[in-house]
């Protein structure tokens, strides 16, 4: 059997979040929007779901807008609230190494007339929450910095941003998209205004997805249709994937931080090897996020290497792993590009096991010693 290491690209259904949505599949399958007694019993079931992840964010009900997903989420923070503030202003500020649906989403505003201001990182992959405070200006209506980096792992002081964000009177956005299974999620003490989420991220269901936005704000709606999520996004809701969604994330926090003690010994195992540097903050990083540099190898290479040998892993973002350019995240943090080319990243989940952990160390260590020689051979 394979040993996957890449949950932050995607996490298995658990058993719960499929026992919650088997309902909304079978017995009670009617539009939530229809007024009769199929569609308000799928209704109650959507809103017990809106219920549960809004108890689980310590928001109101009503300020959880259900998306297709992770990158609907996002877009429809940035985007929707850009486009209802841009008689005010069309200043947005955020980080250089945000996950691509932010960054793209920025750079589509870009075209259309707003002034993005990309922060830089340090070596760790950190926003200085000063370098915040000092690009914004009166003409800013949005900062969007993620809460933890979807491939090297970082965690970002977000309360220290949001807090100055809040004393600017400029409304925060955070993709908590992969820091959810891990961090804790109570959006008052963040000092959040948007918070994006994704089921398939916290052993839920593809295909769903969740938007946090605190009441009053103000936001253009990126789906036009009917009046459904109270006008903020157009489809019939996806009420199996919601029920899902919320199962998922309550068990997923209340569990938070177990990989921590698996991660650790990953990281000190594959440090210990010749050529394999760390990548991300050493320790302010998801408790089962483990990201490196392999000197003298191609990340594809590894990674199609390391599958052989029956080991699942990635070379960083899912969404960017058929590129043959390196992270934009790495070169943000300034890691010379041909290092940059081998990256790897390899994320645990709930049901990782410390054999796991020790065959994937060894695995590595007679990959590189047989890959590097190669590779050198090649580039003469």
């Amino acid at each position: 059997m394979a040993i996957y290491l890449d949950h932050a690209a995607t996490t298995p259904l658990r058993r719960e979040a499929l026992d919650a949505m088997l309902p909304y599949l079978t017995e009670h399958w009617g539009n939530p929007s229809s007024i009769y007694a199929s569609g308000r019993r799928a209704r109650q079931g959507l809103d017990e779901a809106r219920e549960r992840i809004a108890a689980t964010l310590d928001a109101k009900p009503r300020e959880i807008v259900f998306t297709s997903g992770g990158s609907e989420s996002v877009n429809l923070a940035i985007k929707g609230v850009a486009w209802a503030a841009s008689a005010r202003g069309r200043h947005i500020v955020t980080s250089s190494i945000e996950h691509k649906a932010g960054m793209h989403a920025c750079q589509l505003l870009e075209r259309s007339g707003f002034k993005v201001t990309y922060l830089p990182v340090d070596r760790y992959g950190r926003v200085d929450p000063a370098d915040v405070a000092a690009a914004i200006t009166d003409r800013t209506t949005l900062v969007t910095v993620m809460y933890a980096n979807n491939e090297v792992g970082t965690v970002q002081r977000i309360a220290e941003i949001g807090a100055i964000c809040r004393d600017r009177k400029v409304l925060f956005h955070t993709d908590a998209i992969q820091a959810a299974p891990h961090l804790p999620l109570h959006v008052d003490p963040l000092q959040v205004d948007l918070m994006s989420l994704a089921a398939h991220k916290v052993y839920g269901p593809r295909g769903i997805g969740a938007l946090f936005v605190r009441q009053g704000t103000a936001m253009l709606p990126q789906i036009q249709g009917g009046s459904q999520e109270r006008q903020r996004r157009a489809g019939t809701e996806n009420v199996a994937g919601a029920a899902g969604f919320a199962a998922a994330l309550e068990l997923a926090q209340g569990s938070a931080g177990e990989e921590a003690s698996l991660r650790d010994r990953l990281i000190v195992g594959l440090t210990a090897l010749p050529g394999i540097e760390l990548t991300g903050d050493p320790e302010q990083r998801l408790p089962n996020s483990a990201s490196f540099v392999v000197d003298g190898v191609e990340g594809g290479d590894l990674v199609a290497a390391l599958d052989l040998e029956g080991i699942e892993a990635s070379t960083g973002s899912a969404c960017t792993s058929g590129s043959s350019e390196p992270s934009h995240v790495l070169l943000a943090m300034g890691i010379d590009p041909q290092r940059a080319h081998g990256s790897l990243r390899l994320s645990l989940g709930r049901a990782t096991t410390p054999d796991e952990v020790d065959r994937t160390i060894a695995v590595v260590a007679a990959l590189g010693a047989r890959m590097r020689p190669a590779m050198a051979s090649a580039s003469a």
